[in-house]
């Protein structure tokens, strides 16, 4: 623990030279620079993986959150006026509603989108840290948030396949399969803790198509259950969401 104390305080104190600070050419350059770079870099893990806001729009967003920190920056060192942070807190309003643009709802009631909108809203927040000259907070926090883009989804698949709960979309093409299915269901080792009657159109006229939420049995997996489920008879779609 003392390595760790000694570290921390190193990085607490260490500081660049003034002119990294101060509001001048090489400062805001190098600011804005960063800025495409670390934008850059998370943009391209959401756009590798066909997200909505890829690589420009994240570039975009991190240098146009930099720039409205260095000019409100600029004007509080210039004129000797004004709220350092008033800029800022602007910017974090608007990112939160071009965020709201990549989130979906589908018809089968998955949401889309959220981890983008999320990952659009950090880096706002980079591009506000590095506006503003904090480097080793913009330095770190691009670490952690590339890391959590593209590594922890395998992590988060790990945990969630092992999870017992389970979300799916149904589309039984009849009433009486229907009722066939929720009572072979009712004969498991499983609880039912949500199930309701889908707004969206089933595939097949005349069908019924509805979520169910459950707790799967202890020997059943997720992939098992797709599959179990799907070959009952009238199902004609089934998929995990």
């Amino acid at each position: 623990m003392s390595a760790l104390g000694d570290f921390l305080y190193h990085l607490g104190s260490f500081s660049l030279p003034d002119c990294f600070y101060d509001i001048n050419l090489f400062s805001t350059a190098l600011r804005l620079i960063l800025a495409v770079i670390f934008g850059g870099i998370i943009g391209l893990e959401r756009g590798a993986n066909r997200h909505p806001a890829g690589f420009r729009t994240h570039i975009l967003v991190c240098v146009g959150a930099a720039l409205a920190m260095l000019t409100n920056d600029y004007i509080c060192q210039i004129y000797g006026s004004g709220d350092p942070a008033r800029l800022g807190a602007q910017v974090i309003t608007g990112v939160g509603f071009l965020g709201v643009g990549t989130i979906l709802v589908t018809g089968r009631h998955k949401i889309k989108g959220l981890t983008t909108a999320a990952g659009l809203w950090a880096s706002a927040c980079l591009g506000l840290a590095l506006g503003i000259g904090f480097y080793s907070g913009a330095v770190i926090a691009a670490a952690l948030i590339f890391t959590s883009l593209a590594l922890l989804p395998k992590v988060e698949t790990y945990f969630y396949k092992r999870s017992k709960v389970i979300d799916l979309y149904i589309e039984i093409d009849s009433l009486d399969h229907f009722r066939a299915f929720t009572k072979y269901i009712r004969t498991l080792d499983t609880a039912f803790y949500n199930t309701h009657l889908s707004q969206s159109r089933p595939l097949t006229a005349g069908g019924i198509a509805f979520h169910l939420s459950m707790i799967l049995p202890k020997n059943m997996t997720h992939s098992q259950a797709v599959d179990s489920f799907g070959q009952l008879e009238g199902v004609y779609l089934i998929e995990e969401i």
